[in-house]
């Protein structure tokens, strides 16, 4: 049974960081690909950051040079380094990966950024 589970959400001001994690159950962590999605009230849900097994990355436009996503293979654990936030980064934050052509889902995490 694949299971992800999401920490590290929280309420600060702009321009604060925090670090989201998501440790993986159920699969052999180190073969996937993990993603980062986020989903704010009344929008679509958004792919924030990608990690190969490998350690390849790839970010959204809007979090490009602020966030950084990495991953311990070891842990089994996939995390988000988000810096300079903004309010427009407000959004529960969701991990994501897809195993045997199945997506599977964390539960997320909240971020929200206001002064």
């Amino acid at each position: 049974q694949v299971r992800l589970v999401e920490s590290g959400g929280g309420s600060v001001q702009p321009g604060e960081s925090l670090r989201l994690s998501c440790v993986a159950s159920g699969i052999n962590f180190k073969l996937y690909t993990m993603h980062w999605h986020r989903q704010a009230p009344g929008k679509e849900r958004e792919l924030v950051a990608s990690i190969t097994g490998g350690g390849s990355a790839n970010y959204g436009d809007s979090v490009k040079d602020r966030f950084t996503i990495s991953r311990n293979n070891i842990r089994n654990t996939v995390f988000l380094q988000m810096q300079n936030l903004k309010p427009e980064d407000t959004a529960r934050y969701y991990c994501n990966t897809g195993f045997r052509g199945r997506d599977y889902w964390g539960q997320g995490t909240q971020v929200t950024v206001s002064p």
